[in-house]
């Protein structure tokens, strides 16, 4: 056999043994959000945060509520003055359940998925909290639900409409300048 031959089959060898044989998949599309900023509605010290819960709710009463589920990069996390969540999806309906440095445990009303990145302001009152959506300008958006290529393509489609246009402009001009002279 040819060296010629023997090299370029040693070649496809090497090339088939670094080719992986089973394809890998990454999640690396948006995620929604939830930031929750809490204010004192009570008089005296203010507390802080010691930990929380938010939980998820498919029923709008929150019958079914379960805690949101740490998996990956999906978490509800909280410091000693606000908490945000990270999620692959959101059920409609959330409650927090919040442990303050004054011993008390409270829990919030029942509150809606406000949008894609939620901002919400959670007041600390005596017994309870009390969760109210904030305005977001990011969720008036719909690119916030568009992968970013769709994004990039709607774009690139706008700017060769503005061209052909362009072209065309002139194209009419310059043949109009023609039948004059």
């Amino acid at each position: 056999m040819d060296t010629k031959y023997k090299k370029l089959i040693v070649l496809l060898w090497f090339a088939l043994a670094l080719t992986p044989f089973r394809s890998v998949a990454a999640d690396t599309g948006p995620k929604p959000t939830m930031d929750f900023t809490f204010v004192q509605g009570i008089p005296g010290q203010p507390v802080s945060i010691l930990s929380g819960t938010l939980f998820e709710c498919e029923q709008s009463d929150c019958s079914d509520a379960k805690p949101l589920v740490t998996a990956g990069p999906q978490h509800f996390s909280c410091d000693a003055a606000a908490c945000s969540a990270l999620a692959y999806g959101f059920s409609p309906y959330h409650r927090l359940e919040i442990q303050f440095s004054d011993g008390k445990t409270r829990q919030s009303n029942i509150f809606q998925t406000a949008g894609f990145n939620s901002i919400y302001k959670v007041t600390i009152r005596p017994d309870d909290l009390l969760v109210e959506s904030q305005f977001n300008p990011g969720n008036l958006l719909p690119t916030n639900y568009l992968p970013a290529n769709v994004v990039l393509l709607l774009c690139a489609c706008l700017l060769c409409l503005v061209v052909v246009v362009v072209i065309v402009i002139v194209v009419v001009v310059s043949r109009r300048r023609s039948k004059n002279q």
